[in-house]
């Protein structure tokens, strides 16, 4: 959930080849990839001995976690961290670490801490999805457009959009982060008109590739709540939060009363000394809109890995539960993929089901191991706790699902319409990207190059990748698989198990890019620098050229133009360096004002040429002035293609 415009600043690092990874979509649990055994069709999961797994006892695990938790509080100067963990039908460790509220000096509980666990809310989504289909009123397979009585999903493809592609992340919707945020609960629009409203652009055929959305686990939600007649919140206390005894937790915003002080505050560790963060409230609520304690998100886990059922209440049938557990989609069968909304990840030879979620300054995960019937919930109150907090989860599985005797399998590989590719060199960027509005400018900023060695080893992402009898590359570290894969459309993906990346065309990479605004801030320089010229000439007594009132008025609208192009970059990088939090709300009233420039420069400059062209034969203007002009007129166009490819001109946004 975490919004990638507030990455704005640290996306600039990408262009060095710094990229900030996730496993589900968010920051929140980031960090040294997973140990990756290539996962084998041969042997059913369910064929795996309990007794391969170390018995987690609450000693073993106190043990564990009074060790390592302690040192991630440190390290990263995150105040608290509670965690949950469940064995069997049983809970059978439950703490908190450090403080839930620095400034009241509450200490955190797991079970009355409530923490906002973000994009973690989406399993109970799918899991809704799946009671409505096993109800009956939903199917995963039909046009969404059935079930949405207001809006509609356009048809820019053949193919609908289903259900099933939103619980994979295939519905190939574009991505977008301005306006996913409201501060304040009376500014909380009705779901169904926000998600009319944003409607995002459909940017690739679904089922095609995964690109992890918000927008389409919302509009999931959103449809549960069509077809049963309840807002979204109000169901899931109905249907999950009440059968699994979570009475300490809610999808309500704001959170009721009796709730309220109990919920943990989150802090932004990164400034210096930690700021709290206010509670934010989502509008796309079921993508993110939970808070929960760690002993509720035990009972969660207990129903899901118990055949659907919590002592003796049933949120599932067991036929359900297996379904929904199962392999969805995978872009490559030997790569991870999604199980109906849990994200895959395979870790020691072991197949896993897991989201993370990052909201606030919360950074969380949950993991299920099938196979050792284990199930862990973790979470820090600190920005800087999910790379913690992942290394945490990795250590977590060394210790207590060590690699099993075979590989697991994920059962059927569901049919792909990628198929097998070459390696190419060249720039990707995340499928995760935006089109249609002024956030596509992340994709340039965000790109990541990839080179192919005369051995056919592939250096990306900071890593060196060797290809494989099977088709897939292993990294340098041997903990992470990767595919190059080509759509029906011709377009060409690098796949690894956490993330898809995409081709860029030559246009929108970076060098390129560069090279456009070299073009236009050199002559814009020179023009700048031009009014001291002429001041200078006259000091010097030198005359100034005789000409014509025309040429005068075609040199002052392209300089005039030149400059405000340059001022209008300068003012662009400076917002993308600075605090972008604000766009989370909305496009601020500045950033409007600032897209207007490009209109009026653009306005300027097509006079400037009109000029130009009408006095350029007897002007009286020497060499040097039109080669300036001309220069200056080119460095207009190139502006004027630069702003219309990035969507910078005040109408490309409402």
């Amino acid at each position: 959930m975490f919004p990638p415009w507030q990455l704005a600043g640290p996306i600039l690092a990408g262009v060095l080849g710094v990229s900030q990874l996730a496993i589900a979509g968010d920051t929140s649990m980031a960090g040294r990839p997973s140990t990756v055994t290539p996962t084998s069709s041969a042997v059913p999961a369910a064929t795996q001995a309990a007794s391969a797994c170390p018995e987690a006892t609450g000693a073993a695990l106190a043990d564990f976690f009074d060790r390592t938790i302690p040192v991630a509080l440190e390290e990263t100067g995150a105040p608290g961290a509670v965690v949950s963990v469940i064995s069997g039908q049983s809970l059978v460790f439950a703490d908190g670490y450090g403080l839930a509220d620095v400034e009241s000096g509450v200490a955190f509980s797991p079970s009355r801490s409530l923490v906002r666990i973000g994009s973690i809310t989406k399993l109970f989504t799918w899991t809704a999805v799946m009671q409505q289909v096993e109800a009956g009123r939903l199917d995963l397979d039909a046009d969404v457009n059935q079930y949405l009585p207001n809006f509609q999903i356009p048809a820019t493809y053949p193919q609908p959009v289903t259900l099933r592609h939103l619980m994979n992340h295939t519905a190939g919707f574009e991505d977008f982060s301005i306006g996913t945020q409201v501060a304040d609960a009376a500014d909380l629009p009705p779901l169904g008109e926000y998600l009319a409203a944003h409607l995002p652009a459909r940017i690739r055929p679904p089922g095609q590739v995964s690109a992890y959305s918000n927008y389409g686990a919302a509009l999931a939600g959103y449809i549960v709540s069509v077809v049963t007649g309840e807002p979204y919140d109000v169901y899931i206390r109905n249907h999950l939060l009440e059968p699994l005894a979570m009475a300490h937790s809610t999808a309500s915003e704001p959170v009721p009363a009796h709730l309220r002080a109990d919920l943990a505050r989150s802090y932004d560790t990164e400034a210096v000394p930690p700021q709290p963060i206010p509670f934010t409230f989502v509008p796309q609520a079921p993508d993110g809109s939970m808070s929960a304690t760690a002993t509720d998100m035990a009972n969660f886990m207990i129903a899901h890995l118990n055949d659907g059922r919590f002592g003796d209440a049933s949120i599932l049938e067991p036929a359900t539960v297996a379904q929904m557990h199962s392999r969805s989609f995978a872009a490559h069968p030997g790569l991870d993929g999604y199980a109906h909304g849990f994200k895959e990840l395979t870790v020691n030879g072991r197949r896993t089901l897991m989201h993370d979620g990052g909201w606030e300054g919360f950074r969380s995960g949950l993991v299920l191991v099938p196979g050792c019937d284990l199930g862990l919930f973790l979470s820090f109150n600190g920005s800087t706790g999910g790379v913690a907090g992942y290394e945490i989860l990795l250590e977590f599985l060394d210790r207590f699902a060590p690699p099993p005797a075979t590989p697991e399998a994920t059962g059927p590989q569901p049919a792909s319409t990628l198929t097998p590719a070459e390696p190419l060199a060249g720039f990707y960027h995340s499928t995760r990207q935006n089109e249609s509005t002024i956030e596509k400018l992340v994709t340039v900023l965000g790109s990541l190059s990839l080179s192919v060695a005369a051995d056919g080893t592939v250096r990306f992402r900071g890593q060196h990748w060797t290809p494989q009898p099977d088709g897939l590359y292993h990294s340098s570290d041997g903990r992470e698989r990767l595919a190059f894969l080509v759509g029906p459309d011709g377009h060409r993906y690098v796949v690894t198990d956490r993330t898809a990346y995409e081709l860029m065309s030559s246009s929108e990479t970076l060098p390129v890019n560069l090279a456009v605004l070299l073009v236009m801030v050199l002559p814009a320089l020179a023009a700048a620098g031009w009014p001291a010229v002429w001041a200078i000439r006259r000091l010097r007594g030198r005359p100034a050229r005789s000409t014509t009132a025309g040429w005068r008025m075609a040199r002052g609208l392209g300089v005039g133009a030149a400059v405000g192009a340059l001022l209008f970059l300068v003012r662009l990088v400076v917002v993308l360096l600075g605090d972008t939090s604000d766009f989370s709300y909305g496009v601020p009233r500045h950033f409007h004002l600032l897209l207007v420039l490009p209109i009026v420069v653009l306005a300027v400059g097509v006079a400037a040429v009109v000029l130009t062209i009408k006095e350029w034969r007897g002007s009286g203007a020497g060499w040097f002035a039109r080669v300036h002009q001309v220069g200056i007129l080119v460095g207009l166009a190139a502006f004027a293609w630069f702003v219309g490819q990035w969507n910078l001109l005040g109408w490309q946004y409402p």
